[in-house]
């Protein structure tokens, strides 16, 4: 593995599939917890919104462009229904048509979009030279990950090794369930029962499972030492140390992930490492904290 690249392995897990991207037909209805109003807020399904999103979310996912029966036949949609969407879609310019191939890819109005979050979250500037003092130093590939809403996470900065091996991701990547390192981070400080935490636990796509029991022990490892440590249970050879960034009211909104050679993340250099993940983090989480 010293030469190759995992394309697919991120701070939380593997990528989002393109069919697991909310078809309209399979989506229940669900609710959500306003933190303005302290209650539980019924989402109400709007398929036409789900729809779009699935289809910006699939053309994202697969890196190349596809055409409306290839779109269709992935999220189950009927394919003039697809069709209409995808108008709608070139017209706003978030995805583009190519009369030729009778293909469709993502536009540049996902650029604007995405940089408009970027630019208004700060964390990005931030934890950039960060990042780069830990690959730089470490050897390995480094992110700055947000914790978006119901644990999920989206990697905001990046920074990679000299190193032949390398972790491929890109910014703007989106990874849920609670696994890897970050995923001990979102489990120790998400407040989640351990019915909750056994429940999502037997959903992760573990390369080597640890005992349910073992893993809550990491978790609260995690809480009370500051960092968490993921090695070779998610993919074997790696190992992926991640440490929380809080914002005001002490709220888990990013974490500073690094992934590395398990061969060369030795016990006493992931100690190591972990200590200088820790330093960092609490600058950038004072500097958010006063820009908040």
């Amino acid at each position: 593995m010293t030469a190759a690249t995992a394309s697919w392995l991120g701070p939380l897990g593997r990528l989002h599939s393109p069919s697991s991207a909310m078809p309209a037909k399979k989506q229940a209805k669900t609710t959500d917890k306003s933190p303005a109003a302290g209650r539980t807020v019924r989402v109400r399904p709007v398929p036409a919104v789900s729809r779009s999103i699935a289809i910006l979310r699939l053309l994202g996912g697969v890196g190349q462009p596809l055409g409306v029966k290839a779109i269709a036949d992935e999220l189950a949609l009927v394919p003039s229904t697809c069709l209409h969407i995808l108008r709608v879609l070139v017209a706003e310019e978030l995805v583009t048509w190519d009369a030729a191939t009778k293909r469709y890819a993502l536009g540049n109005g996902m650029i604007s979009l995405a940089r408009s979050v970027l630019d208004r979250s700060g964390f990005p500037q931030l934890i950039q030279p960060a990042l780069d003092r830990l690959a730089g130093r470490f050897g390995v590939t480094a992110m700055g990950v947000e914790v978006a809403a119901k644990g999920s996470a989206v990697v905001l900065a990046l920074s990679h090794s000299n190193q032949p091996f390398r972790v491929h991701t890109d910014v703007g990547s989106r990874f849920d369930t609670l696994v890897s390192a970050t995923g001990r981070l979102i489990a120790a400080h998400g407040g989640d029962s351990a019915a909750e935490l056994r429940k999502r636990f037997a959903q992760i796509p573990w390369d080597k499972a640890p005992r349910f029991e073992a893993w809550k022990k990491e978790v609260e490892l995690a809480r009370t030492q500051g960092f968490s440590v993921d090695r070779d249970n998610f993919m074997a050879g790696l190992t992926v140390v991640a440490v929380p960034v809080f914002v005001a009211g002490g709220r888990l909104a990013y974490t500073v992930v690094v992934v590395g050679l398990s061969s060369q993340l030795t016990t006493v250099a992931t100690d190591l490492l972990a200590q200088e993940m820790m330093r960092e983090a609490r600058e950038i989480s004072g500097l958010l904290v006063e820009g908040g």
